[in-house]
């Protein structure tokens, strides 16, 4: 990284020696190096992916054991709060979230329209009008389905895709996540989302590009992990859903400021 920008872009990676290099390659070429640095955080892969890391001379993180992805989203969201970055992107490094999603999420986090506030969160869908996408598992069907009710009911927003894991991200909220508590270490994914509309963030969907898995294996791979998957986020979201709405527990402060990097 040479010029800063305000912008972090970070891939958390696990043994995706098959797919990462290529990703990054469409990646650069994309042009997003003009407003955006990339961080890759490496979670101990066993492969070669950190030696493509370093052969591309990419900036990363690597964890010394294997963290899993909840960790290693949040090393990144506490390395952008330390470097001062005012946005973050995630996505995913195994070339199921298309390049092209990047611009489009950084358009929507940097613009405003019609003179609202800028969103909080901005989460990439699959489906919305203009989106595209590949059919998924039975697992994801019934959670999604499932925490699109909940969102819908209990804190008065519509998301139609609440496990997207293609998202952008303001100060206030990736610094929020990187305290310790604020943030799942093993599925954050709707239960994240509801924790932020309860906290009163503004969330925004857009329509995103996602391309079926062509190499390596899914965190939900198999018949237990989607079972194992389904049980873990209910009782997270319960747990969430108890100490956001009903204050249960003691719910840190939010700080609404900017990066001090960014302050004038």
């Amino acid at each position: 990284m040479n010029e800063k920008k305000d912008t972090l872009i970070i891939m958390p990676a696990y043994n995706e020696e098959a797919s990462i290099g290529t990703f990054l390659e469409k990646l650069l070429s994309a042009g997003v190096t003009d407003y955006a640095d990339i961080l890759v955080i490496n979670d101990a892969s066993s492969d070669s992916t950190e030696q493509i890391l370093m052969e591309k001379k990419i900036a990363h993180l690597s964890h010394p054991f294997n963290l899993g992805y909840g960790t290693a989203l949040q090393s990144g969201y506490k390395y952008a709060v330390k470097e001062g970055y005012s946005y973050v992107i995630q996505i995913d490094s195994d070339g199921q979230h298309d390049v092209a999603n990047v611009d489009l999420i950084h358009e929507c986090l940097v613009t405003e329209h019609d003179g609202k506030k800028t969103p909080d969160l901005v989460i990439g869908s699959r489906f919305l009008d203009g989106s595209v996408s590949f059919k998924i598992s039975w697992a994801k069907k019934i959670a999604i389905h499932f925490f699109r009710t909940v969102i819908r009911r209990e804190c008065k927003q519509k998301i139609t895709d609440p496990t997207s894991g293609l998202q952008g991200l303001s100060y206030p909220v990736f610094e929020y996540y990187s305290h310790f508590g604020n943030f799942d270490n093993n599925y954050p994914d709707s239960n994240m989302i509801i924790q932020m509309a309860l906290l009163g963030f503004q969330i925004q969907e857009i329509p995103a590009i996602m391309h079926k898995r062509t190499s390596g294996r899914s965190m939900h791979f198999g018949i237990l992990n989607p079972m194992i998957y389904v049980l873990v986020m209910l009782l997270s979201t319960t747990n969430i859903y108890l100490r956001y709405k009903y204050h249960l527990l003691p719910i840190p402060e939010i700080n609404k400021g900017g990066p001090k990097s960014y302050e004038n």
